[in-house]
């Protein structure tokens, strides 16, 4: 039927020279998709190939979403402190923690730390520090993730953002003792693995994954406990003007590019 209808909008009724009737490839992408979005997916990888119209219809986002698995979308659990997904380029499975999840040392204070409302988190909130002399943020969790590697970031900012005039603006009032001495970082597991992390924190202005450290699953089918820490305890001088957003895990294949990243954007 497709070439028949193909045939008929390529030629008149005698067979020369093209038609003046409406072709298939002139029917509006938008309109396309609107149909390809209750087809499976084996169809509209066919249809896809008829022409650049089909083509460029099968391409949009909110056709495949309605595909995806419910656990596609974030999944949030624990009273909302934690999310998890598929990341919907490799299919693998990422967890967050958000700074409310977090134990830090003088939350509680408001003389050190304020919760602050932003929509650059995911879980629309971040801890803010104005000055503390221990700095100290410990996290953890149990999970069953799939049989892999991962990688465990702390996503943090230096500087408070707001939106002013429509633009956004880097209050850098607070920030200091960073480049005194360097955070350490540090990751337990369950199973013994280990691994810990130095670096400055800088680049203010913008959010920075610093890399904890990766871990390994060779059993998905049990509980695996994580540990980790974020540390600058030295208290021959305070620290401040940190943002902290969350914790994140990401299959390592994520990790690798988001330390790449890092590296070409200039951070430790």
């Amino acid at each position: 039927m497709g070439a028949n209808l193909s045939c008929a909008t390529l030629c008149d009724a005698n067979g020369e020279g093209p038609s003046s009737k409406p072709r298939l490839g002139d029917i509006p992408e938008s309109c396309l998709a609107l149909v390809l979005m209750h087809l499976d997916p084996p169809d509209i990888c066919k249809l896809a190939r008829l022409n650049r119209a089909f083509r460029g219809a099968s391409s949009a986002d909110f056709i495949w979403e309605s595909k995806l698995p419910s656990n596609y979308k974030p999944y949030p659990f624990d009273g909302g402190a934690k999310e998890v997904w598929l990341d919907k380029n490799t299919g693998g499975l990422c967890f967050s923690i958000s700074s409310k999840g977090l134990a830090i040392t003088g939350i509680d204070d408001r003389r050190y730390w304020n919760q602050i409302s932003t929509e650059e988190s995911r879980f629309h909130t971040v801890a803010y520090l104005q000055q503390i002399w221990w700095f100290e943020i410990d996290g953890e969790f149990e999970f069953e993730f799939p049989k892999g590697m991962y990688s465990l970031f702390f996503r943090l900012h230096l500087g408070r953002s707001s939106k002013r005039m429509g633009r956004r603006v880097c209050n850098s009032e607070h920030i200091h003792g960073w480049d005194i001495k360097p955070v350490r970082f540090q990751l337990t597991t369950s199973d013994g693995q280990r691994a810990t992390s130095k670096c400055f924190l800088d680049n203010p202005g913008n959010w920075v994954y610093y890399h904890v450290g990766d871990f390994v699953v060779d059993r998905p089918c049990e509980l695996m406990k994580i540990k980790f820490s974020m540390t600058q305890i030295d208290c021959t001088h305070t620290k401040g003007g940190l943002c902290v957003d969350a914790a994140f895990v990401y299959p390592s294949t994520i990790g690798t590019e988001i330390c790449k990243l890092n590296k070409l954007a200039g951070h430790h």
